[in-house]
């Protein structure tokens, strides 16, 4: 069953805060193999002219996710979480997440298809930090696969 078009633009309510440490930066970073300084050392953060060390640009993404959870668990929506697997994803930073930011996600679903059986959902993570400050704004594709014999 195709996924309601009349959901386009539902916007949930904001997440609570998110609290982004300095050793879960340092995680991320090594997970993802990037060794750049300024994810693990806050002098050299500083001298980048940042005020602590800061996260790798998809860090954001554990964030945002989880934010998202919101519009996945919606049963108005009536998406079959079981089918779904992730498309794309897209960050539009105004600046880079850092330690010490909480941050806050608002998300919004952006657009819906359905394509050879299977539905296409885009939602939209508007991020902001505790002061109000945009941090950053993401994009997750979500494909919800065809029943087989649909």
């Amino acid at each position: 069953m195709a996924l309601d078009q009349s959901f386009v633009g539902r916007t949930y309510p904001p997440t609570e805060p998110y609290e982004v440490g300095r050793e879960k930066i340092r995680e991320f970073a090594e997970a993802v193999g990037d060794a750049h300084p300024a994810y693990t050392d806050a002098e050299a953060a500083k001298a980048l002219g940042h005020p602590d060390v800061i996260a790798p640009p998809t860090f954001v993404f554990s964030v945002t996710f989880r934010a998202a959870g919101q519009v996945i668990a919606d049963p108005q929506l009536g998406l079959d979480y079981s089918r779904v697997v992730h498309g794309d994803q897209k960050f539009a930073y105004s600046r880079p997440v850092r330690a010490g930011d909480r941050l806050s996600v608002t998300s919004s679903i952006e657009a819906i298809k359905s394509m050879a059986g299977n539905d296409i959902l885009d939602i939209r993570g508007e991020v902001y930090d505790e002061a109000g400050e945009h941090v950053v704004t993401t994009w997750i594709k979500l494909v919800a696969r065809a029943a087989e014999g649909a």
